[in-house]
């Protein structure tokens, strides 16, 4: 049996890896764009307004950075995947909810999970690729260590989003009622 491990991969080998694992993000970030959208939408005029719309902006530029760096790298897109995801992103919105028609109040916060989730595979990326970019030239160290940074900052931010909102579902504050005081009486013997 033969013992020796392989250390190196020939050329054709690592391409298809780097096909296969730059699409599979890819994916990835076309069913983020598409949630953060559609989050954006649903909650205009609410307190989370603001940041999700940031977030829904740096999303989508991050979607555009690693497409450009898929060409950079001479990787094709494998458009099959980008379609599946952005579908499986509409199908997701399908899932059983205890309503029949309207969303449940908790879409916010699984939506808000899922983005976080997707925030910080992302930031796997990055990191990966930042550490592969001494091998690889085509690698822009710079660029890479900018998008991880913003990466690590959408998980910070999530999770701040996320508490906010779970709270305010899971464990609204509830306000006393005011005590019924008696009138006071007014004394009229003058």
């Amino acid at each position: 049996m033969n013992t020796t491990a392989r250390t190196s991969l020939d050329g054709t080998t690592r391409q298809k890896r780097l096909v296969i694992y730059l699409n599979d993000h890819l994916a990835g970030a076309t069913a983020g764009v598409e949630l953060a959208r559609r989050m954006t939408q649903e909650h205009r005029g609410s307190p989370y307004a603001e940041t999700l719309e940031s977030l829904r902006k740096e999303i989508s530029q991050d979607r555009q950075a690693l497409v450009r760096l898929l060409a950079d790298l001479d990787v094709p897109v494998r458009r099959y995947k980008t379609y599946g995801a952005w579908l499986g992103e509409k199908v997701a919105r399908m899932k059983p909810n205890g309503r029949l028609l309207r969303r449940s109040g908790l879409a916010l916060l699984v939506e808000t999970e899922a983005l976080r989730l997707g925030a910080q595979g992302k930031a796997s990326l990055w990191r990966g690729l930042l550490a592969a970019s001494a091998q690889d030239a085509r690698l822009d160290a710079d660029r890479l260590e900018e998008l991880l940074r913003r990466a690590v900052r959408q998980v910070k931010t999530l999770d701040s989003l996320h508490a906010t909102v779970a709270t305010a579902l899971l464990f609204p504050v509830t306000r006393p009622e005011p005590a019924s005081t008696p009138p006071t009486e007014t004394n009229s013997s003058a």
